[in-house]
């Protein structure tokens, strides 16, 4: 069975799965009211520098300032000019986000000052490298690179890469050859799509990148405020432009505007592909015909389960992803080693595939159960470095600790799909637990005393709270209660509000 892409429209939102041999392997989820701003182009003025941090805020004309690192900064930047010249890093890069999220380590020592580089005040043109992540905002930069179907155009800089997905060394000269025959004013990055295409295929693709590079100029210079000057696809037609190839067997669309949509695209930029677009017409729900919504609902989920009995718990901060294997119900046939293994190995796999389905990104760290064997723990980590190269993002895997830890990175562009889907629980407020009611009337009867310290006779206190406090107290405290109130030489008494949080109180004298 090959691969299909499924796009799922609704008026609120466009969901884009990418399902091999009948199994989700990747997703994709825009709202309508919350578009990715990732490979859009913004014209910015620069608002604060901040030389302590190497960095500034600007103002792209979003809710909050971008940043940008003085490591994303062209050397030559100045608000007449568009173009410059020079050395990229690798030529190993080929996912266009991978091209986008590029910047100096945060370590290095920059090669200049930001304060030498940009002035507040200053007009200049970024592009969005990653979507704001919680508190932060978009962060940007001034290599502008704008991705086709077989080349990614940077027309900031002079470089020649091919994609590292292209293993032939034949190939990749030829590439090399095709891409300098064209003389290109700008780096140009071949990527996988580009293995095995003629001359004339990629002037094309390169003559429809340089088009769109010199309306980001017209643009730019039209433009007085900060704000959008050239947006990204849609994400039906990325997912076209960097998944379709001649393992995709179906690309199935279950609206009509944008199956019209997809054929015009296919047919200008990929017309060999043009009938594998296909139109959905059934009444089931498209994402039903391998219960994508239930594998989407899974990975939602804390805790997933493992075939074996065995599971995973994912936790996600903002920054930090943390994973424990536990066994479970899984008790195994030979012993604990071998039992530790086999629970390890499906762990890795699921892992992999977690992070691919909840675009998680950021330090992750996991933790499998300890094993003796070192033999183990070379299988269990090769394991997971051979699932992990089946994922578009970089990643990069340490070694597996003593304690059978292992540190790793993944590139995050966009927000993961919990933060999409999600929002964290209004009554906990993302905390995930809530005190207990002796800890809150705890804390009532020592706010009661302080409260007591005020008054020097016989103070009557009113405690607003919620129902379940009060109750509890009467039924489990009152002990207690009665001792505070002879001790104070106070009396206490409870009215419920219903609206209050089982954590809030508050004290009044009568």
């Amino acid at each position: 069975m090959g691969s299909e892409i499924l796009i799922n429209v609704r008026p609120n939102q466009t969901r884009v799965a990418y399902v091999q041999n009948g199994e989700l392997a990747d997703l994709k989820v825009e709202r309508q009211k919350a578009p990715t701003n990732v490979g859009s182009v913004f014209k910015g003025k620069v608002m604060r520098v901040l030389p302590g941090m190497q960095a500034a805020f600007v103002d792209i004309g979003l809710d909050r300032a971008a940043f940008l690192y003085v490591g994303d900064i062209r050397g030559d930047i100045d608000s007449e000019k568009l173009l410059a010249e020079e050395d990229a890093h690798s030529n190993e890069e080929e996912d266009y986000e991978g091209v986008l999220d590029r910047p100096s380590s945060d370590l290095d020592e920059p090669a200049q000052l930001i304060q030498d580089l940009i002035k507040e005040g200053q007009m200049i043109l970024v592009q969005v490298a990653k979507d704001p992540l919680g508190t932060k905002g978009a962060r940007i930069t001034t290599h502008i690179s704008l991705p086709g179907r077989l080349l990614v155009y940077m027309p900031t800089l002079v470089h020649l890469g091919i994609s590292r997905r292209i293993l032939d060394e034949q190939e990749r000269e030829r590439l090399r050859s095709c891409v300098e025959s064209l003389n290109p004013k700008g780096g140009v990055i071949v990527r996988t799509a580009g293995e095995g295409a003629d001359v004339a295929t990629v002037k094309q693709d390169l003559e429809y990148l340089n088009r769109i590079w010199k309306e980001v100029q017209r643009n730019y210079d039209k433009r007085k405020t900060p704000g959008l000057i050239y947006s990204e696809l849609d994400v039906e037609l990325r997912a076209l432009r960097d998944l379709l190839n001649e393992e995709v067997e179906n690309v199935i669309v279950d609206d009509q505007k944008v199956y019209k949509k997809l054929v015009n695209f296919v047919s200008q930029f990929m017309p060999k592909y043009k009938n594998k677009i296909k139109r959905y017409r059934d009444p089931q729900p498209l994402f039903d015909l391998y219960d994508l919504d239930l594998e989407i609902s899974r990975s939602l989920g804390r805790t997933v389960w493992l075939k074996s009995g065995g599971y995973i718990v994912v936790d996600e901060a903002e920054a930090l992803v943390v994973i424990d294997v536990n066994t479970g119900r899984f008790v195994g046939k030979k012993d604990l080693e071998d039992t530790l293994l086999k629970t390890n190995l499906e762990a890795a796999k699921e892992i992999a595939h977690q992070l691919r389905i909840r675009n998680c990104g950021g330090i992750i760290i996991i933790d499998f159960i300890d094993m003796e064997k070192e033999l183990h723990r070379e299988k269990v980590l090769s394991a997971l470095k051979e699932e992990l190269s089946k994922d578009r993002a970089r990643t990069e895997v340490t070694a597996m600790s003593e304690l059978g830890l292992v540190e790793m990175t993944r590139k995050r562009i966009r927000p993961s799909l919990v933060s999409i889907l999600c929002e964290s629980c209004p009554y906990c407020d993302g905390k995930g637990y809530i005190k207990q009611k002796m800890t809150v009337a705890s804390e009532l009867f020592r706010e009661i005393e302080r409260e007591a310290i005020r008054y020097n006779k016989d103070p009557r206190f009113i405690v607003t709270c919620h129902g379940d406090l009060a109750d509890w107290i009467y039924a489990e405290e009152t002990s207690a209660l009665e001792g505070l109130e002879k001790k104070l030489g106070c009396s206490v008494s409870f009215k419920v509000e219903p609206t209050y949080h089982i954590e809030q109180f508050a004290i009044e004298v009568e």
